[in-house]
């Protein structure tokens, strides 16, 4: 990839990049942390990347670059910054997208991912098994599964008959 195709694979998907980091994190700093290191290891190996792989390359590299992020950040604090919080207890009736954030941060985090990447930033499922290092059926069983649970969840809170 030429500093030119780079440059426009950060323009093309940047935006997309931080909204899928930081739906995981709930954090913007941290997400932006992602971010940053994601662009930077893409640029020490972009001379060995196909331009037409870009997208991908830079997904999955965000995706293992949240991870280890999150798990250095539970080993050594909590998370400080913008965390999401709820102050109506009643507030969850009457606000459908905040109820459904907060049954996509219930999910187990490989769940999580793959509904994010399948819903919210419409990935084909070859694309999703790609970033993630799942084999295809893997991740339709993973999405399924999510489904279930947000349905189940909403069910519990009496948005969905």
């Amino acid at each position: 990839m030429t500093r030119k195709e780079y440059n426009e694979a950060v323009d093309l998907y940047a935006d997309n990049l931080f909204r899928f980091v930081v739906k995981h994190t709930q954090n913007r700093m941290l997400s932006e942390d992602v971010i940053q290191e994601t662009f930077a290891k893409v640029w020490e190996k972009h001379e060995t990347i196909e331009a037409s792989k870009a997208k991908s390359y830079l997904f999955t590299t965000a995706y293992h670059q949240m991870v280890d992020t999150l798990k250095k950040e539970k080993r050594s604090t909590s998370f400080e910054g913008e965390d999401i919080k709820q102050d109506d207890p009643l507030s969850h009736l009457f606000d459908v997208q905040k109820t459904l954030q907060e049954a996509v941060n219930r999910l187990p985090e490989i769940q999580k991912t793959v509904i994010l990447l399948r819903d919210y930033e419409g990935y084909n499922y070859n694309e999703i098994a790609e970033i993630t290092a799942l084999n295809e059926s893997q991740v339709k069983v993973y999405i399924f599964r999510a489904r279930q649970t947000l349905k189940n969840y909403l069910k519990s809170t009496e948005l969905v008959a």
